[in-house]
């Protein structure tokens, strides 16, 4: 019995994946509790389509997130912040303020895509790592300066 994936099944296959399997544990238990559909010709061919589709979705999203990654290559921002006389600035800075930065520059990223190899505690030059795409990683560097 051939059946197209709704989701991942451990030992089984992913989404979207036709997979054959027993007509039992197909009509007993994936179809019921709706981890899969029967793989008839048009619902082949509706998978077909929708792959096809989602695949042009994904190409466009990262061509998108490369063309961003290649304007922030050599961007260096200034995060002003509160400082002691030691250096050490109260709080820290967060990716918010990241974000902020980036928008002034002309940048719109999403600030949950946003990590620090270390995090900004003293007043000094630090790198934050862009997440664009799952494939497209930036590294930006920042400066922290007291105000």
């Amino acid at each position: 019995m051939e059946l197209i994936l709704k989701q991942d099944i451990k030992n089984l296959g992913e989404k979207d994946d036709v997979v054959k399997v027993k007509p039992g544990f197909g009509r007993n238990y994936l179809i019921p509790k709706g981890y899969a559909t029967l793989a008839t010709e048009s619902a082949k061919k509706v998978l077909a389509e929708n792959l096809k589709q989602a695949a042009f979705k994904q190409d466009k999203i990262k061509k998108d997130a490369e063309a961003i990654a290649s304007r922030l290559e050599g961007v260096r921002l200034s995060i002003g912040v509160k400082a002691g006389e030691s250096g050490k600035i109260f709080g820290s800075v967060n990716t918010i303020q990241i974000t902020d930065a980036l928008k002034k520059e002309g940048f719109d990223v999403d600030r949950r895509r946003i990590t620090f190899d270390t995090e900004p505690k003293f007043v000094g030059d630090y790198t934050a790592n862009l997440n664009l795409h799952k494939e497209v990683k930036v590294k930006v560097s920042f400066d922290v300066i007291a105000e």
